[in-house]
Protein backbone atom coordinates (compact mmCIF):
# COMPACT_ATOMS: atom_id res chain seq x y z
CA UNK A 1 0.00 0.00 0.00
CA UNK A 2 1.55 3.35 -0.75
CA UNK A 3 2.03 6.40 1.62
CA UNK A 4 -0.71 8.70 0.35
CA UNK A 5 -3.55 5.59 0.81
CA UNK A 6 -2.67 4.28 4.00
CA UNK A 7 -2.57 8.09 5.31
CA UNK A 8 -6.17 9.27 3.49
CA UNK A 9 -7.12 5.51 5.38
CA UNK A 10 -6.11 7.05 8.79
CA UNK A 11 -7.99 10.20 7.99
CA UNK A 12 -11.00 8.65 6.94
CA UNK A 13 -10.80 6.79 10.05
CA UNK A 14 -9.86 9.26 12.72
CA UNK A 15 -10.63 12.97 11.96
CA UNK A 16 -13.95 12.92 13.17
CA UNK A 17 -12.52 11.94 16.93
CA UNK A 18 -9.60 14.33 16.33
CA UNK A 19 -11.85 17.19 15.77
CA UNK A 20 -13.84 16.17 18.59
CA UNK A 21 -11.03 16.23 20.90
CA UNK A 22 -9.82 19.73 19.26
CA UNK A 23 -13.37 21.38 20.02
CA UNK A 24 -13.06 19.98 23.81
CA UNK A 25 -9.26 21.75 23.80
CA UNK A 26 -10.49 24.81 22.23
CA UNK A 27 -14.14 25.31 22.56
CA UNK A 28 -14.72 26.39 19.13
CA UNK A 29 -15.18 24.47 15.85
CA UNK A 30 -13.90 26.82 13.53
CA UNK A 31 -10.76 26.44 15.35
CA UNK A 32 -10.64 22.71 15.83
CA UNK A 33 -11.09 22.40 12.86
CA UNK A 34 -7.64 24.91 11.97
CA UNK A 35 -6.13 22.47 14.91
CA UNK A 36 -6.87 19.35 12.92
CA UNK A 37 -5.33 20.39 9.93
CA UNK A 38 -2.28 21.79 11.60
CA UNK A 39 -1.80 17.97 13.08
CA UNK A 40 -2.79 16.41 10.16
CA UNK A 41 -0.04 18.37 7.95
CA UNK A 42 2.38 17.33 10.83
CA UNK A 43 1.43 13.93 11.11
CA UNK A 44 2.02 13.34 6.81
CA UNK A 45 5.16 14.63 7.10
CA UNK A 46 6.14 12.02 9.67
CA UNK A 47 4.29 9.83 8.01
CA UNK A 48 6.85 6.89 7.30
CA UNK A 49 8.38 7.16 10.82
CA UNK A 50 4.91 7.53 12.68
CA UNK A 51 3.63 4.38 11.38
CA UNK A 52 6.46 2.39 11.44
CA UNK A 53 7.85 3.47 15.35
CA UNK A 54 5.61 5.45 16.83
CA UNK A 55 1.98 4.80 16.90
CA UNK A 56 -0.35 7.67 14.67
CA UNK A 57 -3.15 8.14 17.12
CA UNK A 58 -0.20 8.61 20.20
CA UNK A 59 1.49 10.79 18.00
CA UNK A 60 -1.30 13.29 16.57
CA UNK A 61 -2.99 13.28 19.86
CA UNK A 62 0.22 15.24 21.15
CA UNK A 63 0.42 17.32 18.13
CA UNK A 64 -3.51 18.52 18.63
CA UNK A 65 -2.30 19.17 22.46
CA UNK A 66 0.61 20.83 21.35
CA UNK A 67 -1.07 23.10 18.36
CA UNK A 68 -4.17 23.81 20.58
CA UNK A 69 -1.43 25.17 23.51
CA UNK A 70 -0.10 26.97 21.31
CA UNK A 71 -2.93 28.89 19.49
CA UNK A 72 -4.39 29.74 23.49
CA UNK A 73 -1.34 31.48 23.58
CA UNK A 74 -1.25 33.78 20.68
CA UNK A 75 -2.41 37.26 22.12
CA UNK A 76 -4.93 37.77 19.33
CA UNK A 77 -6.93 35.32 21.06
CA UNK A 78 -7.07 37.35 24.35
CA UNK A 79 -7.64 40.64 22.88
CA UNK A 80 -12.03 41.77 22.60
CA UNK A 81 -13.36 42.45 19.70
CA UNK A 82 -14.58 45.53 19.09
CA UNK A 83 -17.76 46.13 17.41
CA UNK A 84 -19.83 49.58 16.20
CA UNK A 85 -22.68 48.77 18.23
CA UNK A 86 -23.86 46.81 21.31
CA UNK A 87 -25.64 43.97 20.16
CA UNK A 88 -29.54 43.73 21.02
CA UNK A 89 -28.96 39.86 22.53
CA UNK A 90 -29.41 39.78 26.16
CA UNK A 91 -26.49 38.18 28.44
CA UNK A 92 -27.38 34.22 29.53
CA UNK A 93 -28.71 33.98 32.66
CA UNK A 94 -25.34 32.09 34.70
CA UNK A 95 -27.85 30.19 36.38
CA UNK A 96 -29.56 28.63 33.73
CA UNK A 97 -28.61 25.43 32.06
CA UNK A 98 -25.00 24.26 32.54
CA UNK A 99 -22.35 24.42 29.95
CA UNK A 100 -19.57 22.10 30.10
CA UNK A 101 -18.41 22.83 26.67
CA UNK A 102 -17.66 26.57 28.80
CA UNK A 103 -16.42 25.64 31.58
CA UNK A 104 -13.97 23.66 29.91
CA UNK A 105 -13.03 26.54 28.02
CA UNK A 106 -12.09 29.00 31.23
CA UNK A 107 -9.33 26.62 32.64
CA UNK A 108 -6.16 27.31 32.01
CA UNK A 109 -4.96 25.53 28.42
CA UNK A 110 -2.87 23.08 30.51
CA UNK A 111 -5.52 21.97 32.89
CA UNK A 112 -7.91 21.58 29.87
CA UNK A 113 -5.56 19.35 27.96
CA UNK A 114 -4.98 17.12 31.00
CA UNK A 115 -8.59 17.16 31.63
CA UNK A 116 -9.43 16.09 28.31
CA UNK A 117 -6.85 13.73 27.71
CA UNK A 118 -7.75 11.91 31.11
CA UNK A 119 -11.14 12.06 30.72
CA UNK A 120 -12.30 12.11 27.33
CA UNK A 121 -9.25 10.20 25.77
CA UNK A 122 -9.30 8.00 29.06
CA UNK A 123 -5.38 8.10 29.08
CA UNK A 124 -3.72 6.93 31.82
CA UNK A 125 -1.64 9.34 34.01
CA UNK A 126 1.89 7.73 32.57
CA UNK A 127 -0.24 8.27 28.73
CA UNK A 128 -0.88 11.91 29.57
CA UNK A 129 2.17 12.77 31.02
CA UNK A 130 4.51 11.18 28.20
CA UNK A 131 2.11 12.95 25.98
CA UNK A 132 2.12 16.78 27.02
CA UNK A 133 5.79 16.36 28.23
CA UNK A 134 5.24 16.71 31.86
CA UNK A 135 5.82 14.47 35.15
CA UNK A 136 3.41 12.30 36.58
CA UNK A 137 2.66 14.71 39.34
CA UNK A 138 2.21 17.41 37.31
CA UNK A 139 -0.67 15.60 35.75
CA UNK A 140 -2.46 14.41 39.13
CA UNK A 141 -2.03 17.93 39.98
CA UNK A 142 -3.30 19.85 36.31
CA UNK A 143 -6.11 16.74 37.13
CA UNK A 144 -7.14 17.69 40.47
CA UNK A 145 -7.14 21.40 40.03
CA UNK A 146 -9.32 21.04 36.06
CA UNK A 147 -11.60 18.92 38.51
CA UNK A 148 -12.19 21.02 40.89
CA UNK A 149 -12.37 24.59 38.96
CA UNK A 150 -14.83 22.17 36.92
CA UNK A 151 -16.80 21.69 40.14
CA UNK A 152 -16.79 24.93 41.28
CA UNK A 153 -18.18 26.08 37.93
CA UNK A 154 -21.02 23.67 37.30
CA UNK A 155 -21.79 22.37 40.72
CA UNK A 156 -20.19 19.40 42.58
CA UNK A 157 -24.32 17.59 41.75
CA UNK A 158 -23.92 17.76 38.36
CA UNK A 159 -20.38 16.03 37.95
CA UNK A 160 -21.62 13.45 40.47
CA UNK A 161 -24.63 12.73 38.33
CA UNK A 162 -22.41 12.35 35.39
CA UNK A 163 -20.06 9.66 36.63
Amino acid sequence: MDRDREFDEYVDARALVMRRTAYLLCGDWHRAEDLVQTALTKLYVAWPRVRRDISPDAYARKVLVRAAIDDSRRAFRRRETVVDEVPDTRVPDATSDFDVRRALASLPAGQRATVVLRYWEDLSVKETARLLGRTEGTVKSQSAKGLAALRDLLGHDVLEEQR
